[in-house]
């Protein structure tokens, strides 16, 4: 009697191609796009305005005069978000006040930044708990400065 029967062959060539299928070389694996790095800059606030979420920016807001990426949170802060009016400006009077309306932001970008200084101990202290939130959560990507100051980017 001997091995090469034609059921023997058969099952023979389907165990090879099982193996071959089990062992074959797999495509490479490729890793998705790291996005672009994002470098500490001076704002004004007419530069920081662009990024406010739209046409797939990133979603920074500025806080005491730090900027924070909040590109993570876009859902909140991003286009269509519960405070995406903060997006691209400086948050720090309405994250005060605990009111995230537009009549908390300063209208004209070309003014000097608000300084905060009639905040009594509540809301400064709602500030301070906003900010810390923010130091733990997101990356400071830069600061705020007013229009003309020294250290403004050259428009």
């Amino acid at each position: 009697m001997t091995i090469a029967t034609p059921i023997n062959l058969t099952l023979l060539s389907l165990v090879g191609v099982l193996l071959y299928w089990h062992f074959r070389p797999k495509q490479p694996t490729t890793l998705p796009r790291a996005p672009a790095p994002i470098v500490f800059r001076t704002y004004t606030p007419k530069t920081l305005i662009e990024f406010n979420g739209e046409n797939d920016r990133p979603v920074f807001l500025a806080v005491r005069g730090r900027v924070f990426d909040v590109s993570p949170g876009r859902h909140f802060y991003g286009p269509g978000g519960p405070y995406e009016n903060f997006a691209g400006r400086d948050a720090s009077r309405g994250l005060a006040h605990q009111s995230f309306d537009e009549d908390m932001l300063t209208k004209d970008l070309s003014a000097p930044l608000d300084t905060l200084e009639d905040l009594d101990a509540d809301p400064l202290e709602n500030l301070q708990s906003w900010e810390e939130r923010f130091n733990e959560k997101y990356l400071v990507v830069g600061k705020l400065v007013a229009e003309g100051d020294p250290e403004a980017p050259a428009s």
